[in-house]
């Protein structure tokens, strides 16, 4: 007697889940990890990373010091990602999608953003770690070095503005959104660098918190959804919340239509 064995594709349960485990387990959990082993080697003074951030702070302080254009630019760069501008947009962005009716999306992007800021704070506070110092620096800045916390917020609050976005975007502009979301951080984290305010690791830490918070939450959000009985969203593509992001996208025009449908059932009524 022969027996079929059937295949089947897994449950959409199942497959949500490999989506949200593959987010932390390949994202999360790697990030998190080498961060702690960063904060270990910064507390250890382990040498091999006292050297490579020395000779990568000597390096840019001589280039800085040699053009004052550069310093310029690293300054703008710097100051246009900071972390008050960028709290301050995704605060806004929450507070016009609360407004727009996409709370749930407003939610995460507050929680994200927040959660960053605290975790910046702790985290300053329990290395300690002294900034660069130079006999004639080009900037200054106070407070703790490790991690870098315009690293850490640029990385965060420019993910967040990108998974928002990413459902309104055509296949062209989606990989032009990566593009910019991966560019400002990198960019903020070389300027911190470049001026003398932190240490290569600093930077690197600051990189790889934000990346992994950002996917820590996107997968605990996804559950979320999944609990109220929404569809899976795919992150890359579609952002966390596509359903959201285009409710807050078209308020406008249910608004109008509403008021469109009154005004037809008033004039009906008076007839």
């Amino acid at each position: 007697m022969s027996r079929t064995v059937e295949t089947s594709r897994p449950p959409a349960e199942a497959r949500a889940l490999g989506a949200r485990l593959g987010l932390v387990v390949l994202v999360s959990v790697p990030a998190f990890l080498i961060v702690a082993l960063l904060a270990v080697a910064v507390e250890g003074a382990w040498a091999p990373l006292h050297r490579l951030d020395g000779s990568a702070s000597d390096h840019m302080h001589r280039l800085a010091v040699a053009h004052p254009a550069w310093v310029t630019a690293m300054s703008v760069v710097s100051n246009v990602g900071s972390p008050t501008v960028m709290r301050t947009l995704v605060g806004l962005l929450a507070v016009v999608l609360w407004i727009r009716h996409a709370r749930r999306l407003a939610l995460w992007a507050a929680a994200t953003i927040a959660g960053g800021a605290l975790i910046d704070v702790v985290l300053k506070a329990a290395v300690g770690r002294a900034r660069p110092h130079f006999s004639n620096p080009v900037a200054l800045a106070s407070g703790g070095s490790f991690p870098s916390g315009h690293a850490f917020t640029a990385t965060l609050g420019a993910g967040v503005l990108l998974l928002w976005a990413l459902p309104l975007l055509s296949t062209r502009g989606r990989i032009a959104a990566w593009i910019v979301a991966v560019l400002v951080p990198l960019a903020v984290g070389v300027s911190r660098v470049a001026l003398g305010v932190h240490w290569v690791s600093d930077v690197v830490g600051g990189w790889l918190l934000g990346a992994g918070l950002l996917a820590l939450t996107a997968a605990a959000f996804e559950s979320w959804r999944q609990e109220r009985g929404l569809g899976r969203a795919h992150p890359v593509t579609e952002g966390v919340d596509p359903e959201d992001t285009h409710v807050a996208a078209h308020s406008d025009e249910a608004a109008a239509h509403s008021e469109e449908v009154a005004a037809r059932s008033d004039e009906s009524g008076q007839r």
